[in-house]
């Protein structure tokens, strides 16, 4: 068993998720290389200053550009969106996940029923949405008006061909071939996907593959049943078997991190990663392309994995929430509050909007966890610094900062320009 510190550990998480100790990719061809680091890519459609996933390729790749991601994923046909758990896959990883579709078409103890319930209770539009599809090549729900269509009540859309298309397009059938204004345009499989990967990996080579991608995702990660992980196919039942069977076979390790109670796991071929970073020393595939964490503070996207659903408690002590979902009266800090990395913390969050008439990003609020930081020098130029690539980033001319409650931390802001 390895046995590393709470800061080890928390660089190797953001390092292997390409968030420390700087930004090291760039432009297209580094937006392909973070999709990669991060082993999914979550989509979120909610757009209040950018979407989620935006941000998150935004904290990671120089020069990167709001919708950049769909490049390397439509056009060139490197990844592929799926899943009730939506993100970006890598395109060579279809074989494994052609299992789960199956799975999900067939019901079964780790699959969500529900798929397989719209074909029993919408089975005629489903045969209709396979010809539409033989016969135009490419369709969207929006194809179809609602007046010619069964209403449903399901999440998933109010009319049967939404469902219809969802269900194709969630057992293999179909697949994104592109978006427009985010919703998906569907295709038939083959009409998208290279003709080598449309095949099955075996089921045991499957398991022990989404075993190890949810231990890549999370770094350090913990196999239990509320995991993440069972929302991306992870079999519950038998992953207790499998985690021993690759700690046997050395295709995983136990870390012990200090002070935390549980042991967790990590990928054996991250072992030299972790022992660099044990020793103090940055590996050299890490280096930053421009400014580190401590030079320019980096923000990060709601549904972020490093700090997403607890993570940040757990890794850095820092409480956050996504209260977007919360009613108004509920929320503390605000509808799209977003963490602050500092060097290796998350020392502040803030919530904001963007005036695209007026072409300025607004701050409704900035909490920092501790109150020293706004006399902080290092940390103040940092947080400009910051805030003028978000500028760039989101096309926005001016920082609003008239809500920053600190008067020397809210001149240094209101400074801040495109620039």
């Amino acid at each position: 068993m390895l046995t590393i510190d709470p800061v080890t550990a928390r660089r190797f998480v953001l390092g292997k998720q390409g968030l420390w100790p700087g930004r090291r990719f760039q432009g297209a061809a580094g937006t392909e290389q973070a999709m990669r680091a991060m082993e999914y890519l979550q989509l979120d459609p909610l757009q209040v200053v950018a979407r989620s996933h935006d941000i998150a390729l935004h904290s990671r790749v120089v020069d990167y550009t709001p919708g950049l991601w769909e490049t390397p994923t439509y056009q060139q046909r490197k990844f592929f969106d799926w899943g009730g758990w939506l993100a970006v896959r890598p395109m060579d990883e279809l074989p494994y996940w052609r299992v789960v579709m199956r799975r999900e078409r067939d019901g079964g103890p780790d699959v969500e029923a529900r798929v397989a319930r719209v074909y029993e209770e919408h089975r005629a539009a489903v045969e209709e949405m396979r010809q539409v599809l033989r016969e135009r090549g490419t369709v969207s729900n929006r194809d179809f008006d609602m007046a010619s269509r069964t209403r449903t009540s399901s999440y998933r859309g109010r009319k049967d061909s939404a469902l219809a298309l969802y269900y194709l397009w969630r057992v293999g059938e179909a697949m994104t071939h592109h978006r427009e204004n985010f919703e998906r345009v569907y295709a038939l499989t083959e009409n998208v996907a290279p003709p080598e990967l449309i095949c099955e990996r075996g089921d045991a080579e499957t398991d022990r593959f989404l075993i190890k991608k949810e231990i890549a995702f999370l770094g350090l990660g913990r196999i239990v049943r509320t995991s993440d992980g069972f929302q991306r196919g992870m079999p519950y039942s038998k992953a207790r078997r499998l985690v021993a069977d690759l700690l046997e076979t050395g295709d995983i390790v136990e870390v012990k991190v200090d002070g935390w109670r549980q042991v967790h796991y990590a990928l054996a071929a991250d072992v030299p990663l972790l022992e660099e970073l044990a020793a103090g020393r940055v590996p050299d595939p890490w280096k930053p392309l421009e400014t580190t964490t401590e030079q320019e503070a980096t923000f990060l996207a709601p549904l972020d994995p490093v700090s997403a659903r607890g993570r940040a408690k757990a890794l850095f002590g820092f409480d956050y929430v996504w209260e977007v979902y919360k009613p108004e009266h509920q929320r503390q800090f605000g509808y799209y509050a977003l963490p602050v990395l500092w060097g290796d913390g998350l020392v502040a969050r803030f919530d904001s909007r963007l005036d695209r008439a007026a072409g300025r990003l607004v701050l409704l609020g900035l909490w920092l966890e501790d109150e020293a930081l706004a006399g902080s020098e290092p940390f103040v130029e940092a947080l400009a610094a910051g805030f003028e690539r978000f500028l760039r980033f989101l096309g926005a001319g001016a920082l609003d900062a008239a809500a920053v409650e600190e008067p020397r931390l809210r001149a240094r802001l209101s400074a801040v320009s495109e620039g």
